[in-house]
């Protein structure tokens, strides 16, 4: 049987073959550009055992987003972090800014065009980005994200996405929440929307009431790639000049 992790993605994109630049894979619209391209660096969850294979870039689920993002006219960024315990955050964080800073000296992004698109218990990661972000950032996308440690999650108070928002500014951030989420999820989730209806950050929620944890995978429904399709729309009218 196949893995859940494994199962197709639910949104039909025609596939691009990303070129493999060390620890990132890049996905390149077909059609070439004069202009540089904004760029989607797409962050998967875990933990994850470090013996998985295929690797998270490998999976369907991103070589579909890779390749969602690549028909929408921006270059799609996948990348594989050591996220393989609770105790991993801040190693992962530091391969994840380095794949952020590979990918913006690519030849052909805009390196002033940048979103970054997280998912799962890759949430707590946004705290990084969230608060203080740069001015090269132009939003930051979170799909059925952990965005409290639930209880058992031993993380670095660094990796707080609540908190981080104090300092997000005016960062439009997009939350895709998924109605069937895990309980201890769902309750992080709902704790950073009340605290950024408090602060006036600039969050929009997408709401897929019938998706579980990993939607995009999960469930082959219309509600799932309506989700999908209004997230990448959402990310890359914010990459627009």
């Amino acid at each position: 049987m196949t893995p859940p992790h494994l199962q197709p993605f639910v949104l039909p994109v025609a596939e691009i073959e990303p070129e493999r630049a060390g620890a990132i894979d890049v996905y390149r619209p077909v059609e070439g550009s004069a202009e540089p391209l904004p760029a989607i660096v797409f962050v998967h969850g875990g933990p994850l055992p470090p013996e998985l294979q295929p690797s998270p870039r490998e999976w369907p689920v991103f070589r579909g987003y890779g390749s969602l993002a690549a028909s929408n006219g921006a270059v799609g960024i996948t990348l594989d972090h050591p996220l393989h315990s609770t105790a991993d955050y801040a190693t992962a964080a530091d391969a994840l800014a380095s794949a952020v800073d590979q990918a913006r000296e690519l030849p052909g992004v805009d390196s002033g065009r940048v979103a970054l698109w997280f998912f799962s218990g890759g949430g707590l990661l946004t705290a990084d980005w969230i608060g203080g972000p740069p001015d090269w950032l132009r939003c930051v996308a979170a799909s059925y994200p952990v965005l409290v440690p639930p209880p058992g999650w031993d993380v670095d108070a660094r990796f707080r996405p609540v908190e981080a928002l104090a300092s997000a500014g005016a960062l439009p951030i997009l939350l895709t929440r998924a109605g069937k989420e895990e309980p201890g999820f769902a309750a992080g989730v709902e704790t950073f929307t009340t605290e950024a209806d408090k602060r006036g950050a600039k969050l929009d929620v997408i709401d897929v009431p019938e998706g579980r944890h990993s939607f995009d995978i999960l469930d082959h429904a219309p509600s799932s790639r309506a989700a999908v399709t209004q997230a990448m729309a959402w990310v890359t009218r914010k990459l627009s000049r």
